[in-house]
């Protein structure tokens, strides 16, 4: 964990393959995951609350992939379940400030069928730690749309902190949109590292929401 003064830029994150026990994070290949991805996300419910989507062909969302790559503060990856390699969904590290030591994680999807698994869990995991110790990046966000409850169940079911609404924060989908912040910082990861290895591999049953609870 740096220490100030800060003078230094931080490297961008690499743009790597992170492997767990359940899933593995593959940078996106258009030619190779656009069919296979297309076809898991063909739950129009999936898109309710993200900026683009639902799609109606494999050609708009091939389109829509497209656009996610070749730029600098964006790395999308495909969620693809480690027994087999079938593609369960997308995120990204996006937001990308090496100035600051700064990410955010989101555009996170997943077919139904990884929905209250331990999928979405290990992915975060696998990208904090990779964030916080190879990258020894200072803080990562989460944003999502005030409506979208389940999203921000989510942030702090994972140990992301409450920083407040920014209201009419965007237009999103021709609707005004307030959206929920939320991070984690470098002087945290130590204890939600603990509580996230607890729930993914000790084999005991315990609450993730409930080791991550404010005192």
């Amino acid at each position: 964990m740096r220490t100030a003064p800060f003078t230094e830029s931080w490297e961008l994150p690499g743009y790597c393959e992170h492997t767990g026990q359940w899933v593995r994070l593959v940078p996106l290949h258009v030619q190779h995951d656009c069919l296979e991805l297309f076809v898991a996300a063909n739950t129009p419910s999936l898109w309710d609350y993200m900026t683009h989507g639902p799609f109606e062909s494999e050609a708009a969302f091939r389109a829509y992939l497209e656009s996610l790559q070749g730029r600098g503060d964006l790395q999308p990856y495909t969620v693809r379940r480690l027994a087999d390699s079938a593609a369960l969904g997308m995120l990204s590290v996006m937001r990308i400030e090496p100035r600051d030591g700064v990410a955010e994680l989101g555009s996170i999807w997943y077919t139904p069928k990884a929905q209250r698994t331990a999928t979405n869990t290990e992915c975060i995991y696998l990208l904090l730690k990779h964030l916080f110790e190879t990258c020894d990046y200072r803080r990562v966000e989460w944003k999502c749309n005030a409506r979208n409850a389940p999203s921000a169940a989510a942030a702090r079911r994972l140990g992301f902190s409450y920083e407040g609404c920014f209201r009419q924060h965007m237009i999103s989908k021709a609707q005004s949109r307030d959206t929920l912040w939320f991070a984690m910082l470098d002087g945290e990861w130590e204890q939600k590292k603990a509580n996230f290895e607890r729930v993914l591999y000790s084999g005991e049953s315990v609450s993730l929401s409930a080791l991550n609870a404010p005192p």
